[in-house]
Order: C-alpha cells, then structure tokens, then sequence
C-alpha cells in the first residue's frame, strides 16, 4: 500500500478444526511423538503430524473443547488429513461442514463477521460495548462511537419446535421487530436457536416474538442471553468434559 509500507498478500494458509469432548485424545493419537506441553486454553504449538509440520491452536469456532490445525502450500494435506481421520475413529469421529457446528456456536455466542455484525452496526448493538475504551486516545470511528446508541440489540433466541428462518423474519404483533442474523436446530437443547438483533433496543432481554422459521410455520420464541448454557465458558477449557445427553425428543 503506497506511502504505509504495507503489503497484503494471501499467505495460503487453510485451517480446520477438531472439536468436542473427545478432541484432545484425538489429538494424542495424531502427533508425532508427545504432546505439546504445555497446551492450555488459546495456547499455540508446533508439531508434526504424518510427518508434516502443523501449527496448533487451542481453539476453535465451537466453544467446545478443541483445537484447530494450520496448513501450509507446500503441507501433505492428504497424509495430514488421514492420519487425523485415522486418529479419530475410536472416537467416532466424523468430518463436518459448518453447519454442524452453527448451532455450538450461536449457543456460545460466538458472532460471525457478515452475518451477525457488519459495517452498518457498532460494537453496542451487537453486546461488545467492553471492547471498546475510550480513554486509549484517539483511534478510528471514536467520534462517532462517542455519539452513537450505547444500548444492545443483539440477544440470542430460542424457538420450540422450529428453526428461525434468516433475514426480517421476527414479528412482534404481527409487525417486523428485527433481523434473524444465524440461525440452527440444537440437538442439546432440543429448540431452534438463533443470533437476532432487535429493531427496539428496550425489548431486550427476556422478550416474546414471533417468528418465522425455514418451513414457512410461525412459531413464539423468546429471547435469551449468550452463552445459552455453560456461562463461565468451562467447555472450551476442559474443566468440564462429560459429554452431555440429549433429550428425549417426544
């Protein structure tokens, strides 16, 4: 970029991720030689898998117990990717896409750019007000942050018997009430859950809609806090790793 030296490039790096209960011993079973030590929560390791370098993560997109992997251009991704298939079997372990991880991730609260914020919304409406300091100086958008709205309109939502279908699909009396911006079935919860963002800032927490799900039915639903469960976040730190039971569905 003249005048910044800067330059922006893609550095052809792809990653995924293993998540869930079980993600640690796959992990075990996947490296060469012992585990990284130590390797706690938001930690970074370098091994070998199959015999390749790898970048580790104690992270993921989940809010599970995982970890994700790095891979470079010149990586075997094929003999990475066995021997993690391979690893994980045991543990029944099968390859995902993100849908299946959608609903863990909207239950943990964990907003995506595009969909759950933009350019149109400011960290207040989507409940990260706490990153946001007004005392470091001056940086980019502080003048209009300092005048902007400081309430939150972003909550999380249950719906029984349906999931929220995406766009303007939340009513309230029968008129639009805001945007359902993620949406997906929990298994755990046994409900449809999704990400909105209220037109009314006072509606709030704790507030009944309607809304419109993906098979054309009008269901109630009612908003709720994020995380939906697991509120001091002890999943993705191992300090709770019972795999939970899912209800009966009747």
């Amino acid at each position: 970029m003249p005048g910044l030296g800067v330059e922006v490039f893609d550095p052809g790096v792809w990653v995924s991720q293993v998540q869930g209960p079980k993600s640690l011993e796959v992990l075990a079973s996947a490296v060469d030689g012992p585990m990284p030590e130590p390797f706690k929560y938001f930690d970074m390791a370098e091994v070998t898998i199959a015999g390749q370098p790898v970048m580790l993560t104690r992270s993921g997109f989940t809010n599970e117990l995982g970890w994700e992997f790095y891979l470079l251009p010149d990586t075997d991704i094929d003999a990475v990717g066995e021997r993690i298939l391979e690893a994980g079997k045991p543990y029944g372990m099968t390859p995902t896409s993100a849908d299946a991880f959608r609903a863990r991730r909207i239950e943990a609260g964990l907003l995506n750019a595009g969909s759950d914020f933009d350019e149109a919304t400011t960290p207040f409406d989507v409940g990260l007000s706490h990153m946001v300091d007004f005392n470091k100086g001056e940086f980019c958008g502080r003048e209009a942050l300092l005048h902007a709205d400081k309430r939150c309109r972003t909550w999380g939502l249950r719906t029984e018997g349906g999931v929220a279908q995406i766009g303007r699909a939340l009513k309230s009396n029968g008129l639009d009430a805001g945007v359902v911006c993620s949406s997906a079935w929990s298994p755990y919860q046994q409900c449809g859950v999704a990400i909105v963002r209220l037109d009314d800032a006072d509606a709030g927490l704790d507030s009944d809609f309607e809304v419109v799900c993906t098979d054309g039915e009008v269901r109630s639903a009612q908003t709720c806090t994020t995380p939906m469960y697991d509120e001091n976040r002890e999943i993705p730190r191992g300090l709770k790793i019972a795999v939970p039971e899912v209800a009966e569905v009747a």
